[in-house]
């Protein structure tokens, strides 16, 4: 017998073009019809667990979720629990220096060859800048160039970079630019790469929460700040506390840039399967939420969106997790890649269906005389 949630499940997939069990590649093709009502009454992260489970499938779920959300079928779909989890978002800082290195052990510290294996040569997890581009790995380089070109780097600059990963950015600032750098991550695995990776190089690793940072501790103010895809572990009660960090560290004619992802709608309530599932704490800032927190401490320069740059990154990422799977299968397992696909792909879909962008944003702390000129 159908149930009222399977019902509207289906009206709701129907006005995004989307059929059960039809044969087009964005169809879903349903394997247990509770899969319907676990994504009425849980939202993505019922519709992801179900998919993780093996509950249903579709041959391109990165067409699936473009057309899902250019519909605005995610706003339809509303569970109870989310007033809860607002309000528990608003009374509890879930980014404290405690919980900050939760996403470090749950993801990031997967496996640097699980990470090899997906990423391009400079192991860049961010978005490529494609441009020019035409895969990955020169995607990868084209963004971290634009990043070195807007920030006008010169050789024996010293340059902070606050969330560094792998160590991409600097290994790339330091062999084209010239230029020595101190990165922290909340990551052993990243940190343990990058040093042996970089040794002989200008560049120190540190395992360190961005709170701590000072210039007492870094050798003085920096020249330049680079923060690459860390800003969306911030969490919105430390935005403010984030861009004082950056400026006490910053020289007063120095350059910052942030590179993050961002939303469309202030919320403080984050994807309750990404939370769960991929980046523990994680909540992405709005244009509003960057700005009030820059406030009085930076003067903004430059707003780059190039979020539609994100859907060939993480489809190229999805191709090599894929060819490479025969290598983790057994440590991993089907569901964590049943998990992984769905992450990639789903994000793919958002990216292409512009429903979370990707922002450049260059600050200055006193202005640059005479203005900026933006480098693209």
């Amino acid at each position: 017998m159908t149930t009222a949630p399977q019902r509207l499940a289906a009206e709701l997939l129907e006005r995004a073009d989307i059929r059960i069990n039809g044969d087009r590649p964005w169809d879903l093709r349903l394997h247990d019809p509770q899969a319907l009502d676990r994504a009425i009454a849980d939202g993505n992260l019922g519709l992801g667990e179900s998919y993780m489970a093996g509950a249903w499938d579709c041959d391109r779920l990165d067409m699936f979720f473009d057309r899902l959300l250019r519909a605005h079928i995610d706003r339809e779909v509303q569970p109870a629990r989310l007033a809860w989890l607002s309000l528990q978002a608003r009374l509890v800082n879930r980014q404290n220096r405690s919980r900050a290195w939760e996403v470090g052990r749950a993801h990031y510290d997967l496996g640097n060859d699980f990470y090899q294996a997906m990423l391009d040569p400079w192991m860049a997890y961010s978005c490529g800048y494609w441009k020019d581009a035409d895969d990955l790995a020169s995607a990868q380089e084209a963004k971290l160039d634009l990043i070195c070109r807007k920030l006008g780097l010169k050789p024996g600059m010293r340059v902070l970079d606050i969330g560094c990963g792998w160590g991409s950015f600097m290994g790339y600032a330091a062999t084209h630019y010239g230029i020595e750098a101190v990165g922290v991550t909340i990551s052993k695995e990243q940190a343990a790469l990058a040093a042996e990776r970089y040794k002989d190089l200008p560049l120190e690793f540190r395992l360190q929460d961005y709170r701590e940072l000072e210039p007492s501790n870094i050798g003085g103010k920096a020249d330049r700040i680079v923060s690459i895809g860390m800003f969306e572990h911030v969490g919105g009660r430390n935005h403010r506390d984030y861009m004082q960090v950056a400026r006490r560290c910053l020289a007063d004619d120095g350059l910052f840039l942030l590179h993050t992802i961002g939303k469309l709608r202030r919320s403080p309530v984050t994807d309750r399967f990404t939370d769960k599932h991929i980046f523990p704490n994680g909540e992405l800032p709005t244009v509003g939420q960057v700005g009030d927190a820059t406030a009085g401490l930076f003067v903004v320069e430059d707003l780059h969106n190039f979020g539609a740059d994100y859907d060939p990154t993480l489809m190229a990422w999805n191709s090599n997790f894929e060819a490479a799977w025969p290598r983790f299968a057994e440590r991993l397992g089907e569901t964590f890649r049943r998990k992984w696909r769905y992450y990639l792909l789903s994000c793919a879909g958002a990216f292409r269906a512009r429903n979370i962008q990707l922002w450049q944003w260059v600050l200055s702390p006193e202005g640059v005389p005479g203005g900026y000129r933006r480098v693209s």
